[in-house]
């Protein structure tokens, strides 16, 4: 049976997506919400890619009573498909943005749209309860997000809070998703090393530029990316570049973990891009950054289909 007539319960919408994307794709403009241009990636990704980090944000759910900060419009399932198209990926991670708090019907919600071909990232805190896991679970969670960037629902994420939420997780076989800035990745290496927990570090750790991989947080991922549990989401160049498109500071920061672990890289678009306002990046660059990073399509692959199958279990 072909991959056009294997249809599962929760796939029937992700298995008519995955037999068109690549046809909107081919050379098609698709204008996208939060997304600058409109012309397809020069780059063409392999079937079944995924984009291992975006937001849904969707009116239908109210935000977190310590948000104060709104959100992207254009940012549903419908918005986020027009992404799709454009960049031929079929496969996506939905993260839990700051905005909902530990409230995850919205991430439920996306989930349950786009079907087989996607799995969740989950915000909690520690008084959740192991029912509500195991239905994140059976909804397609995969893993948890701690922030200690953002404002959360609690207030200041702290170690303490980290250890316990990995313990809580890891009997399901989920991982921990961690956003720190580089110099708070310096400051808890240790402690995160020592968690029960795979780990994966958010947007390329954060490393500031200029120093780049120079920087001690450089030097703290990859040891741990040395030791084998811990996996790096080449996401958000922009978010510490001083240079602009095309990232020329943070692609070297990229390339970097790429060759010390292509097996422990991931990609992702994180679109509605949140953090910025004033001007979205273009996705199909972001895209074609890949064949910078990676010029080997073999290592592409590894990093868009294999390495989230190993890790999310599409």
């Amino acid at each position: 049976m072909s991959a056009c007539t294997s249809i599962t319960r929760r796939g029937v919408i992700a298995g008519m997506l995955a037999c068109s994307t690549g046809a909107w794709a081919a050379g098609i403009e698709q204008v996208v919400p939060n997304s600058t241009g409109s012309a397809a990636p020069k780059l063409d990704v392999p079937t079944n890619a995924c984009d291992c980090h975006h937001h849904i944000y969707d009116g239908r759910f109210p935000v977190s009573p310590h948000w104060r900060q709104g959100f992207p419009p254009g940012a549903t399932v419908a918005d986020y498909r027009l992404l799709q198209r454009r960049l031929g990926t079929t496969r996506s991670v939905v993260v839990q943005p700051s905005t909902y708090g530990i409230d995850n019907r919205c991430l439920v919600d996306a989930l349950s749209q786009l079907g087989a071909a996607s799995r969740g990232v989950a915000v909690v805190d520690t008084e959740v309860k192991d029912l509500e896991l195991r239905a994140l679970n059976d909804a397609g969670v995969r893993a948890i997000r701690v922030n200690f960037i953002s404002p959360q629902t609690w207030g200041t994420t702290t170690q303490e809070m980290l250890n316990t939420l990995a313990k809580r997780i890891n009997p399901l076989g989920w991982h921990v998703q961690i956003l720190m800035t580089g110099e708070q990745i310096a400051t808890h290496e240790a402690v995160i090393r020592a968690l029960p927990a795979r780990v994966v570090i958010d947007h390329l750790g954060r490393i500031p530029q200029p120093d780049g991989v120079r920087h001690p947080a450089f030097a703290a991922v990859r040891r741990m990316l040395d030791e084998g549990r811990t996996w790096v989401k080449v996401t958000g160049p922009y978010e510490d570049s001083k240079l602009g498109p095309p990232y020329a500071d943070s692609s070297e920061v990229a390339r970097a973990y790429v060759q010390a672990a292509p097996q422990r890289i991931l990609w992702g678009t994180d679109w509605p891009h949140p953090t910025q306002r004033d001007s979205k990046p273009d996705d199909a660059l972001l895209v074609d950054l890949l064949a910078d990073w990676a010029p080997d399509e073999r290592t592409r692959r590894r990093i868009l289909v294999e390495n989230p199958v190993e890790l999310f279990g599409f």
